[in-house]
């Protein structure tokens, strides 16, 4: 740490969980935590050589946590690492707004103990990675269903990355409109958007997307596939011409939240010690 639900299928987009949890993550001692995704995401993924993922890396990352610890840092962040396609770790941290990640910036600086653990543990992990990135997202609300769900209970999470022609913003908006509408009353949808702010070439939207078991997968599937089929055929045809116009790519892949490698709030902790007090 340095201070990508279900995809579309065929025409239509099958989102499983949830979005990230706004003050859930950002205030260790809340006991009822306003769950409203926050405005500015900040995602940290490492691109790791071959064989340097699982216990080599948890070990690096625990200078990260055990840092933030000692200094008893009021941010926090969480960790998941991929089960699909390329091995990386994300990190993920949740911001009000920009000048809340400023100030944030500004304290990690300003502790010089600190700011000379984080330059150690960046040595030592630098060695395991092929590549870092930063990239930072922002919240839609729009175009999200149902994403105030508890983070302390999940354990896995989707991240669909949509990749979208410059020029064709209107032709994804209205998809993504019409996606909610066939979707968005199937049982436990829940999934949060972002779009990219600063990071690559822009163009880009995630969809977060947390789960407590896998099994979740299974089950949406069925439902949204039950949906789709009821939908009319211009709904279809209309959401299938959109996608061709507005889609320059798009890809799933699935993560596995990793409570050693998060510095996660205390009461994730108190939530669920099995898990998250794993550290």
């Amino acid at each position: 740490m340095k201070k990508q639900c279900g995809a579309f299928a065929g025409l239509c987009l099958l989102f499983t969980g949830i979005g990230l949890a706004g003050s859930g993550i950002a205030t260790a001692q809340d006991s009822k935590p306003n769950l409203t995704p926050p405005n500015v995401l900040v995602v940290e993924s490492e691109m790791l050589k071959p064989g340097m993922a699982g216990m080599a890396h948890q070990k690096t990352e625990s200078a990260f946590v055990q840092a933030m610890t000692k200094a008893k840092s009021p941010e926090h962040y969480f960790a998941a690492t991929s089960m699909s396609g390329p091995s990386r770790a994300l990190f993920f941290l949740p911001y009000d707004s920009f000048a809340d990640w400023e100030k944030s910036n500004a304290a990690m600086m300003s502790d010089s103990t600190l700011a000379a653990e984080f330059d150690s543990a960046m040595q030592a992990d630098g060695k395991l990675l092929e590549s870092f990135t930063t990239i930072v997202f922002r919240y839609e609300p729009d175009m999200s269903v149902s994403p105030n769900v508890d983070l302390a209970q999940m354990r896995y999470m989707e991240i669909t990355v949509i990749d979208i022609k410059p020029g064709h913003e209107a032709e994804w908006k209205e998809l993504a409109k019409l996606h909610n509408e066939v979707y968005g009353q199937v049982p436990n949808t829940h999934f949060a958007m972002w779009e990219e702010y600063f990071g690559n070439e822009g163009g880009v939207y995630i969809a977060t997307a947390p789960l407590k078991d896998l099994a979740e997968i299974d089950a949406h599937r069925t439902a949204a596939m039950k949906a789709w089929a009821a939908a009319s055929a211009e709904t279809k045809k209309r959401m299938g011409d959109l996608e061709a116009s507005a889609f320059a790519s798009i890809h799933t892949n699935l993560y596995s939240m990793d409570p050693k490698m998060s510095y996660a709030p205390d009461r994730w902790k108190t939530a669920s010690p099995d898990f998250w007090g794993k550290q």
